[in-house]
């Protein structure tokens, strides 16, 4: 699996012209599930996730993590992060896992981020076409792909 985590003061998701979901200072994530991933890769990215130190502490430090400071979740599926680059000019997403277990594992880190965190997750919608919109805070942005982990 890889995420792309991206601290924000503000998204939202908005599908056929009406808001989806929306939140306040927090992260916004992109998850992209290839074939392969399993719920172990949902845990670890989940914890690793909740525990990033990547929010300012009173010193302008980059020392507090969503758990600390109680900051908003969204998760949004994005398929496109599984693609391969590697030959030609057209990306080819033939790592990208099957939709049931796409949604499976998708699903699945926003229940786990919501247990860790105790706060509901703001989600977009599988499979829609949808516009996010994000004010990128920092900006930080963060990748983390979960067979990287070693």
């Amino acid at each position: 699996m890889r995420l792309v985590i991206q601290r924000v003061s503000s998204a939202s998701v908005t599908i056929g012209g009406s808001l989806h979901s929306e939140i306040g200072p927090g992260l916004l994530v992109l998850v992209g599930v290839e074939q392969g991933d399993t719920p172990d890769d949902v845990t670890w990215l989940a914890a690793k996730t909740a525990s990033l130190r990547i929010f300012s502490d009173s010193d302008g430090v980059m020392n507090l993590s969503a758990l600390d400071t109680g900051a908003a979740v969204m998760a949004v599926s994005q398929f496109t992060l599984t693609a391969s680059t590697r030959k030609g000019n057209r990306p080819s997403y033939y790592r990208a896992a099957g939709h049931d277990v796409a949604v499976l594992l998708y699903e699945l880190y926003c229940r786990e981020m919501e247990r860790l965190t105790g706060r509901p997750v703001a989600t977009g919608m599988f499979g829609a076409d949808m516009q996010v919109s994000l004010v990128n805070d920092g900006p930080v942005t963060i990748i983390i792909d979960s067979r990287l982990r070693e």
